[in-house]
């Protein structure tokens, strides 16, 4: 077994808090371990600021008029996800950016981190899952009125919908998009045409999901989370390389000019997964629809991994979100808590507040340790005693998604109380994810 890179640190964290790095702390379910792990994840946070520090020194100088362009954060942060934003903004033509309060650290730049570019667009801003984004539906339904069915109908869902990693839909789905020719060929995405039509409509692992909700007059809400599958990962993979760029956490962003020739094969790749992310989960819904009955009354879409054409301070820009929801004044979101968690339906308000986001707020709650760090740290006999309490039905998941790997939702929401109001609150009752035997290269 290869030596912890971090044990070393954490257990001098341990004593210099007075503790004794090798007592044994007790795991409900699971063998004990020794109390230095618990520093483990600030160990490894401490290593990756030296990392950011070592990127940064690697940066070559922006062009006098974009250096120091203003940086607003929301919430409180670690030091590398921070050093990581600073990073990401001392490269390229950036007018403007913020971190919000679900933010950590991402592959080369935060989840949770917006970036306002002049003619300029991240490839590794917008990430490896382009266009993942939820989707939530209300239905006609009473909860009261499926109730006695809740464990039939989320079975039927995990059954229906295709959850994990390279995963072909069971039925074939049809769609405009796979007729669309000009936006294949621009995008120069016509080879994966044919992979992309068996996968529409498949969900992937990680923290993707159906969850059935109930709002506050006990309607049943649909919610779903996931992007662009395979089709946005090889897209964004394919122009990450073309561009020179890196694959990894600590590392330079990738920008391109827009009306390079690379930049805009991009921006056209970048765009049919959006459309793609759309068609799939307006899909899935439509499909979880039809096995709990009802009409959709009511519906919230949109991206959060994505980068759009905006006007801000009378500058046309391009504003790159990683996990960030768009919320201009008077557009609705749809933010999921983690699992067992509330979600939310929220709406963006005008303020300085919000003008300083770049009209942009949450995608979730945002995590607080790391997936390996949370299936060290946590037990199934906890998670399942967290999701019981709260009367969800799960079928799936595994540690790396417990709620306790999680920030709370209200939290993240009050810090963006300026920016973004609630307008409904749904509680979940069931949920559908990957099993813990699946991992998704699909990255997010």
């Amino acid at each position: 077994m290869r030596p912890d890179p971090y044990q070393e640190r954490a257990r001098a964290l341990a004593v210099a808090a007075g503790l004794d790095p090798d007592a044994r702390i007790e795991r409900p379910g699971q063998r004990s371990m020794p109390l230095w792990c618990t520093f483990r994840e600030a160990a490894r946070k401490e290593h990756l600021v030296q990392e950011m520090d070592d990127v940064a020194r690697s940066i070559a100088p922006q062009v006098l008029q974009y250096q120091n362009s203003p940086l607003t954060v929301f919430g409180k942060h670690d030091d590398a996800t921070i050093a990581q934003m600073r990073n990401c903004m001392a490269v390229g033509n950036v007018v403007a950016g913020t971190i919000c309060a679900d933010g950590h650290l991402g592959y080369a730049q935060p989840v949770g981190g917006v970036i306002a570019y002049e003619k300029q667009i991240s490839i590794s801003g917008v990430g490896f899952d382009i266009g993942c984004g939820n989707m939530a539906a209300r239905l006609d339904t009473p909860f009261d009125a499926i109730a006695h069915r809740v464990g039939d109908i989320i079975k039927d869902v995990h059954r229906t919908i295709s959850f994990g990693v390279g995963r072909s839909n069971n039925e074939r789905v049809e769609h405009d998009l796979f007729d669309d020719g000009d936006a294949w060929r621009e995008s120069d995405m016509e080879g994966y045409r044919q992979k992309a039509v068996s996968q529409l409509g498949t969900v992937g692992s990680g923290n993707h999901y159906v969850d059935l909700m109930r709002d506050e007059t006990g309607f049943v809400w649909i919610g779903v989370h996931f992007g662009s599958r395979g089709l946005g990962h090889t897209s964004a993979t394919r122009y990450l390389k073309a561009a020179g760029g890196k694959d990894g956490m600590n590392v330079p962003p990738a920008v391109i000019d827009e009306d390079s020739e690379i930049g805009r094969r991009y921006i056209a790749a970048m765009q049919l997964a959006g459309r793609y992310s759309y068609a799939g989960r307006e899909w899935v819904v439509e499909r979880v629809r039809q096995i709990i009955g009802g009409a959709v009354t009511d519906m919230v879409h949109n991206h959060h991994n994505y980068a759009w054409r905006e006007t801000h301070g009378g500058r046309d820009l391009w504003v790159v979100r990683k996990g960030a929801t768009p919320a201009f004044p008077g557009q609705r979101g749809f933010v999921g808590g983690s699992m067992g968690d509330d979600a939310v339906i929220i709406e963006g308000i005008d303020s300085p507040e919000a003008k300083a986001s770049l009209y942009s707020t949450v995608h979730g709650a945002g995590r607080l340790f790391s997936r390996k760090e949370a299936k060290r740290r946590f037990t199934r006999v906890e998670m399942d005693a967290w999701l019981h309490q709260r009367g969800v039905t799960l079928i799936g998941a595994d540690l790396d998604e417990s709620p306790m790997a999680y920030r709370r939702l209200p939290e993240v929401l009050a810090d963006h109380a300026g920016s973004a109001r609630v307008l409904h609150t749904l509680r979940p009752f069931a949920v559908a994810m990957a099993g813990s035997n699946e991992f998704d290269p699909f990255k997010d």
